[in-house]
């Protein structure tokens, strides 16, 4: 018996020795890997500007004098910036160096000129000193240093001595946040894709969750025991395992080819993930219910109250956080679906920022699959910092499931 106690105490204690290796080998993967996306993704959230006296030529922008908005907006603001560049820098003469020149500001900086115009009229005529966006080969060799870059020594002379006259500066990228996917990469950003994961998860929401509540209700309280009731059960179980590209070939049969609903739309989409995330929200619900008591329901029944009763003003009160915190989670996993989305079309390249359900868009995960497709350099640091702010939208997501039950779990 000693030897035996012996025996089973080591096994005992190797095996809680695997599972601690296996908890922080798992920790140690996780750190590897946020570390690596951090690492790329922090420089995406900056961005380099470069400061030119800019004179707003009234004969450039507004001939005739009449400030008219679609005069305003249609001006060459790009003849500004290149006679700006030839008085920074009045040797350059040949056409090839002039080029290499214009090169270092990013085509983006004429919409700035434009936007102060349209915003301020009476600047035209005026000198103003302005940080521009620069080009994206330009961007990552400030941030990055001189590794991989594309840029000629004449143009490297040249951004020295902008650097030496504090001509250069990094700043908060807020386009990253407010423009839309562009194809030039120090231009684009994620605000299309935002609002198009929002428009498909408010979709989703509103048809899987009351979807999802009614199936758990009526499979859990009011359906009897049979093998209807059996069949229907082990094909929501096995629903939740099927791979989410079966649910894209499905909306992409049933819902373009069959409804012939429009391609790359958010309704499409939020159709598609509401199909997938419904077995998750049915099991989670269910669960929620077997939870609540029997003496509840006992209760409420013995005191005259219908089973329609029992059910809706005792138990699903009380399930109903469970019911929330399965579907938080569900969303969660919706919103960092892929696949699905690909087969419906949304992987195009959309530059408008959707206004409905029914424009073309993209979702964020989708964005960070095309941007990481993309040879540019600079569009690898955009992709792992849409993928930080993936990451922090997901885990929100779940935190708020865990304090919910946290606040809100009743225990008997």
């Amino acid at each position: 018996m000693e030897k035996s106690l012996v025996r089973r105490r080591r096994k005992n204690r190797r095996f809680k020795r695997m599972g601690l290796g296996a908890v922080v080998l798992g920790m140690l993967f996780l750190g590897m890997m946020f570390t690596s996306i951090i690492s790329k993704g922090y420089s995406g959230f900056v961005r380099t500007e470069l400061q030119l006296e800019i004179y707003f030529d009234p004969q450039v922008i507004d001939p005739d004098g009449t400030h008219k908005p679609e005069v305003l907006a249609a001006a060459g603001y790009g003849k500004l910036i290149k006679q700006s560049l030839r008085q920074e820098f009045p040797g350059v003469k040949k056409r090839k160096e002039k080029r290499r020149l214009y090169r270092l500001v990013s085509t983006g900086a004429t919409q700035q000129l434009r936007d102060l115009v349209l915003a301020d009229p009476a600047v035209i005529g005026s000198h103003r000193k302005l940080w521009l966006i620069v080009d994206d080969d330009v961007d990552q060799y400030y941030k990055h240093g001189d590794h991989q870059s594309r840029l000629k020594e004449q143009q490297l002379a040249w951004l020295a001595q902008l650097r030496a006259r504090d001509g250069l500066r990094s700043s908060f990228n807020s386009g990253f946040f407010t423009s839309g996917d562009s194809r030039e990469p120090e231009l684009a950003g994620i605000r299309g894709a935002v609002v198009g994961s929002f428009f498909v998860i408010l979709i989703t929401l509103g048809l899987s969750l009351p979807l999802g509540v009614a199936a758990a209700i009526y499979l859990e309280e009011f359906s009897r025991r049979n093998r209807w009731t059996d069949f229907v059960e082990v094909n929501i179980n096995n629903l939740a395992a099927v791979p989410s590209i079966v649910f894209g070939l499905l909306g992409l049969a049933v819902f373009i080819n069959f409804f012939e609903l429009p391609r790359s739309a958010p309704l499409v989409g939020g159709l598609v993930l509401t199909l997938m995330t419904l077995p998750t929200i049915i099991i989670a619900s269910r669960a929620a219910l077997k939870s609540v008591l029997p003496s509840i329901r006992e209760a409420a029944l013995g005191m005259g109250a219908s089973k329609m009763q029992a059910v809706f003003h005792h138990v699903l009160p009380l399930a109903m956080l469970g019911m929330l915190t399965g579907t938080i989670i569900g969303l969660a996993q919706a919103l960092g679906e892929t696949a699905p989305l690909l087969m419906i079309g949304m992987v195009a390249f959309i530059v408008d920022i959707p206004g409905s359900i029914m424009d073309p868009a993209t979702v964020l995960p989708v964005q960070i699959y095309l941007w990481a497709d993309s040879p540019e350099r600079a569009f690898t640091e955009k992709t792992s910092a849409a993928i930080m702010v993936l990451l922090a939208f997901l885990i929100l997501m779940n935190l708020l499931a865990i304090w919910l039950r946290r606040k809100f779990e009743r225990r008997w």
